[in-house]
């Protein structure tokens, strides 16, 4: 496997969004971490966005609510390097109309080993920790490299099944 390295600079990006049983302990967690907060850039769905501008006092940049895609737009910016860290309250107890994109969202901060965050706890550790405030470089599997054998491999079969180059030249390499 081959990794690339992937910087998340000092001013972080960050993406906020809670569901609504959720919202308030958002904002309360915001308005307790103001002073760390107000330091990045901040983005967050529909509603999350706009309460904590006008409770919390920080610029939020607001994307769709998370049932008109708003967390498919965050899982792109994630794809997109334009997210760093991911703090989503979610109500563990509540069933969403949108749960696959949510689904989607969390898989996709996976895949590009984004910080995540999903309760009060967590999110403190993760805006307390020593690498908020410096650059941090991680290694992330390089995907584009991954697509490009995997198409090949995929052609090699496809030549080989037609006959048209012999069984000892087909290798496939993992």
């Amino acid at each position: 496997m081959e990794y690339i390295n992937m910087t998340i600079k000092r001013q972080k990006n960050i993406a906020l969004i809670a569901h609504d049983g959720k919202k308030q302990d958002m904002i309360q967690w915001c308005y307790d971490n103001k002073e760390i907060l107000k330091n990045h850039r901040l983005s967050g769905t529909g509603t999350t966005a706009r309460m904590i501008t006008d409770k919390v006092g920080l610029r939020v940049k607001g994307y769709n609510s998370g049932p008109l895609g708003g967390d498919q737009q965050i899982g792109a910016k994630i794809v997109e390097g334009s997210i760093d860290m991911v703090i989503f309250f979610s109500d563990p107890l509540a069933a969403q109309p949108h749960d696959p994109d949510v689904k989607a969202l969390l898989r996709i901060a996976q895949v590009y080993d984004i910080p995540i965050a999903n309760n009060i706890a967590t999110a403190d550790f993760l805006v307390r920790s020593s690498l908020m405030d410096n650059e941090y470089i991680h290694k992330v599997e390089n995907f584009k490299k991954k697509v490009a054998d995997r198409a090949e491999t995929l052609e090699k079969r496809k030549r080989l099944i037609s006959g048209c180059i012999p069984e000892d030249v087909f290798r496939i390499s993992r």
